[in-house]
């Protein structure tokens, strides 16, 4: 697990995220795509998250399971927040220079336009197969 720190475009939401897990994943579901403009790139960060600023943190109850967090001031996107267990994703991007990043998993597989595809070896879970999973942790 890495320990990284990130903030938003504006600097006035700075996060540390002290579990970071390396292996992230990419989800190509429709709600990603239309909140990231493009596939999600999503790196799990546990519960162990501290965020300074959260006065500005505006979130989006995206789906029944999570929400979506973003800067109120600048718009930058910064978490994707599991309603039941209080887990954090976040964007790759948001953090600077993380060390040994690899792409483990891809969400939605099936639900990716075929206007891009990735090169990289990973596990695909279909929407069936997402769907079924949230399921159980709801």
């Amino acid at each position: 697990m890495i320990q990284s720190t990130a903030s938003c475009l504006c600097s006035r939401v700075k996060i540390t995220a002290n579990n970071i897990n390396p292996q992230f994943s990419v989800c190509h579901c429709e709600t990603c795509r239309t909140w990231a403009g493009g596939p999600f790139f999503g790196l799990q960060c546990g519960t162990d998250v501290v965020i300074e600023g959260s006065d500005k943190v505006k979130e989006y109850d995206s789906s029944s399971w999570a929400t979506r967090g973003f800067c109120s001031e600048c718009g930058t996107h910064l978490f994707y927040k599991f309603k039941t267990t209080g887990e954090y994703n976040m964007p790759v991007g948001l953090f600077k220079n993380l060390p040994d990043l690899t792409m483990d998993m891809q969400y939605f597989s099936d639900q990716r336009p075929d206007y891009y595809c990735f090169t990289n070896q990973s596990k695909h879970l279909s929407q069936a197969e997402i769907m079924a999973y949230f399921a159980s942790i709801t």
